[in-house]
């Protein structure tokens, strides 16, 4: 069910989620019970690990109604995960509560339900020790921010009480335990828990060049909830020693190492798939036939190196069969300048640009692309976003204005429906008219299918493959008060058609298979030259 558009106005819909203030300070609650406040530093740019998890990334990029767009690349990213700066630090803020706030009254809470107090000792008051309010900031963090406000058919407050009653508070391993216990209660793999060292490697950079490992961005199978959960493959990264071994975006992994995957965290993946440079690890893969169905499970053995990250590549192919792609010469950045072959059989230019993942450099990338397109006055430009698993989500957003002259490019949701609208003003284009085919397939992810889903929807480019991943959660990071921190799921994204991408993707205007097109500059512009050169033009 498409959930309903918010008015078109100057100003942003008022949030539900209410920040302590309008200069950006943070109130946080300490031990000793007394709130400090203190403005807020932009935290180190936190990617999710080649071999782990993959959340997009936000920056300070406005929605509608938000003023101008900022300079390009930002001066500094935000920490949070997934989605809209501006509804992730609403969310966030508002999950940092006083004292009173988490406790309520004595004997009263929210809605009529008890106040945990009351919970912790019926008839007579108690003190309410440190590591049960750490537990109650974890709980209330996600009674204001989580995108489900039916928290998966329970009731919050009463999973609140049953908590305080049963579980044991006597350590900090006790109550990491018990906000593990509480967030497994959601069946929502990427609602988790972060240990302070693991909220430390979240938030490493976005600057990374390269990783160590065998470049596998995986995430959880899908309607198998948090314990049953397997890995999924959502990207191989190019060149590296998974993808040379075989394996292929949608693939299941079932051990490494002969460990079992199922029900393991993104983290503890990560350090399975991570390791040093020149160390062994076999995977124990299950893709599916042309079917559907499960093929036999085989081992992959493979030898864990350094992957260097290309955001962004690109080549002119000239002599390109524009007959059978579907391509119109002179009709493009190229109108000026007409073609050597005189007509519309051959002769044809066009510019590939493959798109690995979206980070701080992406958009530079791109940027030096285009303007190379039309130096060449290209007839069509081919966007390749396979095996992209996503990235910085303002980067993507940054890339479809390059190409869009106007129109929306993503709307964020959640439960009360249409938050914030991202959209093309006409500012920083570059190339709205140039014929353009976006090809995708199962390992285009996230923000990936941010771009493809606006470029489609807003008749921009024509999307060529198969249907995409389908990863449209957005996630925000809440510090807790000891160092820890909640990853929490607090919105989707929505195509300008009001599609959600989550578990559905992407559909393509072409459907082809995605290993019939060649990859790569020089591989795609031969492709592209034959005579069985692929229709990829509409």
């Amino acid at each position: 069910m498409l959930a309903q558009r918010p008015q078109r106005c100057a100003s942003r819909a008022a949030s539900r989620l209410k920040p302590f203030s309008a200069n950006g300070s943070i109130c946080k609650v300490p031990r000793n019970r007394t709130v400090h406040c203190a403005a807020a530093k932009p935290p180190a740019p936190a990617p999710a690990p080649a071999d782990a998890s993959h959340e997009d990334t936000a920056s300070s990029l406005p929605a509608r109604g938000q003023g101008n767009s900022p300079q390009w690349p930002p001066k500094a990213l935000s920490g949070i995960t997934a989605g809209a700066a501006n509804f992730a630090a609403a969310a966030a803020v508002a999950a940092a509560v006083t004292l009173a706030g988490l406790l309520g009254p004595p004997g009263v809470g929210e809605a009529g339900t008890p106040s945990p107090l009351a919970a912790l000792a019926p008839g007579a008051a108690q003190a309410v020790s440190t590591e049960q309010l750490l537990f109650l900031e974890a709980w209330r963090a996600v009674d204001r921010a989580y995108v489900d406000k039916g928290f998966n058919g329970q009731s919050w407050f009463r999973v609140r009480e049953a908590f305080l009653k049963k579980e044991s508070f006597e350590s900090r391993p006790q109550t990491y335990d018990a906000i593990r216990k509480l967030l497994a209660s959601l069946d929502d793999p990427f609602t988790r828990f972060l240990e302070p060292s693991r909220l430390v490697q979240l938030r490493g950079g976005t600057q990374k060049s390269s990783v160590t490992g065998v470049g596998l961005e995986v995430t959880f199978t899908a309607d198998s909830g948090l314990a049953g959960s397997l890995l999924r493959v959502v990207a191989p990264a190019e060149g590296g020693p998974a993808e040379r071994a075989g394996v292929r975006p949608g693939d299941v992994i079932l051990a490494v190492d002969d460990k079992p995957t199922t029900g393991i965290s993104l983290y503890e993946a990560s350090d399975l798939l991570q390791g040093p440079v020149g160390t062994p690890v076999t995977l124990r893969v299950q893709s599916s036939g042309p079917d559907g169905k499960p093929l036999p499970a085989r081992d992959v053995s493979l030898m864990r190196e350094v992957v260097v990250i290309r955001p962004v590549s690109y080549a002119t192919c000239s002599g390109v069969n524009s007959a059978a792609v579907g391509l119109k010469t002179g009709a493009g950045a190229g109108a000026g300048e007409a073609s050597e072959a005189g007509g519309a059989g051959a002769g044809g230019r066009v510019e590939y640009i493959r798109v690995t993942t979206f980070n701080s450099n992406t958009f530079e990338g791109v940027y030096a692309a285009i303007k190379e397109a039309k130096a060449a006055g290209v007839d069509g430009l081919i966007l390749d976003l396979r095996n992209n698993g996503g990235g910085l989500f303002p980067a993507g957003v940054q890339v479809a204005k390059l190409l869009m002259a106007g129109g929306d490019i993503v709307l964020i949701s959640d439960s009360a429906g249409v938050r914030d609208i991202y959209s093309a003003d006409g500012s920083g284009t570059m190339d709205t008219k140039t014929p353009l085919s976006v090809w995708v397939n199962k390992g285009t992810a996230s923000a990936s299918e941010v771009l493809a889903g606006a470029l489609k929807d807003n008749g921009r480019g024509v999307v060529v493959g198969e249907n995409t991943f389908g990863k449209g959660l957005i996630q925000t990071v809440v510090d807790l008060s000891d160092g820890s921190g909640l990853a929490i799921t607090v919105a989707k994204y929505q195509t300008p058609a009001g599609v959600d991408i989550n578990r559905v993707g992407i559909t393509p205007d072409i459907r082809v298979s995605p290993d019939s097109l060649a990859i790569g500059g020089p591989a795609v512009c031969d492709q592209l030259a034959g005579p069985d050169a692929p229709r990829v033009f509409g």
